[in-house]
């Protein structure tokens, strides 16, 4: 199961703390991180699965050559895409659930992302909202990094097999 993880690229020692034993608990319970790849919320939660042996995907906004655009160094598996903050979106369908920790305007618009396209987002001291009309309690509100990781696995949809593979 792959979970994303968003937040801010600049976030306080201690949320970045709570990001860090969220990283440690997916890898206990085997799953794989899936973040942007940058610093802060990112970086630390990567630290955190790798520490646990954990694996970690970080989509990349540059390109592979621009020294800029570079992973924290605790993403295992970097994928470079050159678009952006348009690749908020892959970041958010590839993980089977969405866990906002803290965060920016990006994060913002990952959390929209998720809700557009109905995957479960589980917020840790994350944005909040308050508009007509719209179902806040979509976003599952946690406090403690365990119960984000627990909500995120119990919410999570199993995804279908690749097409051409074999069914068992």
């Amino acid at each position: 199961m792959m979970i994303s993880v968003i937040g801010g690229g600049n976030a306080s020692p201690e949320v970045c703390e709570r990001a860090g034993e969220v990283g440690r608990e997916i890898a206990r319970r085997g799953c794989i991180l899936v973040c942007g790849g940058g610093s802060g919320i990112m970086e630390a939660a990567c630290r955190g699965t790798r520490a646990e042996g954990g694996h970690t995907v970080g989509i990349m906004p540059g390109l592979p050559q621009n020294p800029e655009a570079q992973p924290n160094c605790y993403v295992e598996f970097p994928v470079y895409t050159g678009i952006g903050h348009a690749r908020n979106q892959i970041v958010v369908l590839s993980g089977q659930a969405v866990i906002a920790i803290g965060g920016a305007y990006g994060t913002l618009a990952e959390i929209a992302y998720a809700l557009i396209y109905n995957v479960p987002v589980i917020g840790l001291d994350t944005w909040g909202f308050s508009y007509e009309g719209y179902e806040a309690e979509r976003i599952v509100r946690v406090s403690t990094p365990a119960e984000a990781v627990e909500r995120a696995i119990a919410l999570a949809a199993p995804r279908p097999p690749a097409i051409g593979t074999p069914s068992q």
